[in-house]
């Protein structure tokens, strides 16, 4: 009972994150794609974001986790 608790907050834990880091990763994209000459410190932190983002994707796809439910 208590193991089925603590993943049900994990979970839920991730599906935040998720939607965290999907904002960021919007609002980063944004300010780069309204860049005249994008820094390099800006490109990376966009393509950190976005490698972080689709990997929590894929480990909640690994967990089979719907944000609808």
């Amino acid at each position: 009972m208590r193991r089925k608790k603590i993943k049900k907050v994990m979970d839920q834990e991730l599906l935040a994150e998720i939607y965290y880091l999907k904002q960021d990763w919007m609002q980063l994209k944004k300010i780069i794609d309204h860049s005249i000459e994008p820094t390099e410190e800006g490109l990376r932190d966009l393509a950190l974001v976005q490698a972080k983002y689709f990997y929590l994707l894929r480990e909640a796809r690994y967990r089979k986790l719907n944000a609808l439910s």
